[in-house]
């Protein structure tokens, strides 16, 4: 029926009695008919209305995973997507893909489907996590046997450096040279702490990977340029004198005590939060040394006062050094040696106490050594050898000199 049949038969029914009726059903019936021939010919109505195709090369096809190129194949190398109020979108849920994407134009909507698809197909061929995923279940391994600051230091390389590098990457796609490739770019930089940090994760990462998923370890040949390691050394005893004249002028400064507790003392930044001072027969400083495994017990020395400390007790305010952080200890520092580091003040000590003529296994003791390559078998030694009191602590009164 056409539509001139239709109004004709929509106007005799007006001088019905019962029109309104009857108009509904003649509707009705006319539907039903549309429908009827809208599946006879495989077309379903809503395709008539809200439905785009997207058209696909002969190259995009053939690069397409087999069970898609079969459907988009059937369909005439095309592709259905949907069109809502200027937006274009497409749901392809089939074959293990679940890809819905959307954009304003259909040249970019089939760029995101076709970006989607190889990320999908990808995902699928491999067995193995990205890189990104199992530094997660890495970093929880670990973090119950390390110390908090070691901790926050992997996770800090991690989110820096390998995740933006290698993240995006199962874990068997990751190769040697991708490796190296970074490790270069990286000592070309001048960060070869870095490179070192990275190869050293990520080698420690997948020794977990290597065994769970049977994979070949692609570190096991990638190098390290050689470089220089920048020490330090210790401070001139004019230099000495220019920190402890700092110092003393600007005692105002909550880092002062804290830098002069680390010239003699010799402890390491991160032992300052752990001090007490105690006094008595033998007046020392305990602190716990920070180089103990994560999961051992707690290593306390005790530092004997030297008469260098001594003399500048007046400016030491201990709970002050205890609370002050370090990034504002090292900034208040670096306005007296800009170029110099923190560390180098432990060089100081220790020089100093070889210097004064200091029994070498006690220098050790106090600083939280465990080995010295001048002191032959130390730790055999130490292992057999019981210092009295008196002596552990009258010898730091050798540390006394003029500068």
């Amino acid at each position: 029926m056409n539509n001139t049949e239709l109004n004709a038969l929509l106007n005799l029914i007006q001088s019905s009695p019962d029109s309104a009726n009857l108009t509904a059903s003649v509707l009705q019936l006319v539907a039903d008919s549309a429908a009827l021939k809208a599946v006879k010919n495989k077309v379903q109505p809503a395709d008539l209305t809200d439905k785009k195709f997207i058209k696909f090369t002969k190259q995009e096809i053939e690069d397409m995973p087999e069970s898609i190129k079969q459907f988009i194949t059937i369909n005439g190398k095309v592709l259905p997507c949907t069109e809502l109020r200027g937006m274009y979108q497409i749901r392809y849920n089939r074959d293990g893909f679940h890809i819905n994407v959307a954009s304003k134009s259909q040249k970019e909507l089939k760029q995101k489907f076709l970006d989607k698809l190889r990320e999908q197909e990808k995902a699928m061929q491999s067995k193995t996590p990205l890189i990104k995923d199992f530094s997660v279940e890495w970093l929880k391994i670990i973090k119950p046997i390390t110390k908090e600051g070691t901790y926050n230091g992997y996770v800090s390389t991690w989110r820096a450096h390998i995740i933006p590098a290698f993240g995006h990457l199962h874990l068997d796609e990751l190769t040697r040279n991708d490796i190296q490739n970074y490790i270069f770019l990286l000592t070309e930089e001048g960060k070869n702490r870095t490179a070192k940090k990275v190869k050293q994760q990520l080698g420690a990462s997948y020794k977990i990977a290597c065994n769970d998923y049977n994979l070949k370890n692609p570190l096991l040949k990638v190098v390290l340029p050689r470089y220089k390691i920048d020490k330090g050394e210790a401070f001139t005893y004019a230099e000495e004198r220019k920190i402890v004249d700092f110092c003393i002028a600007n005692s105002h400064l909550k880092a002062v005590p804290a830098i002069l507790l680390l010239l003699y003392t010799g402890m390491r930044s991160g032992e300052l939060k752990t001090i007490q001072y105690v006094q008595g027969k033998h007046d020392y400083i305990d602190c716990i040394t920070e180089k103990t495994r994560q999961g051992l017990p707690d290593v306390h020395r005790q530092i004997p006062i030297s008469p260098m400390l001594r003399k500048v007790m007046p400016y030491i305010d201990f709970e002050k050094a205890k609370t002050v952080h370090y990034r504002y200890i090292d900034n208040v520092f670096k306005m007296i040696f800009p170029k110099r580091r923190l560390h180098e003040l432990r060089y100081t000590f220790i020089s100093r106490c070889k210097e004064c003529r200091c029994s070498l296994e006690l220098v050790m003791l106090w600083s939280g050594h465990t080995e010295d390559k001048e002191v032959e078998s130390s730790k055999v030694n130490r292992g057999y050898t019981t210092y009295s009191d008196d002596f552990y602590f009258n010898e730091i009164e050798l540390v006394n000199y003029e500068f």
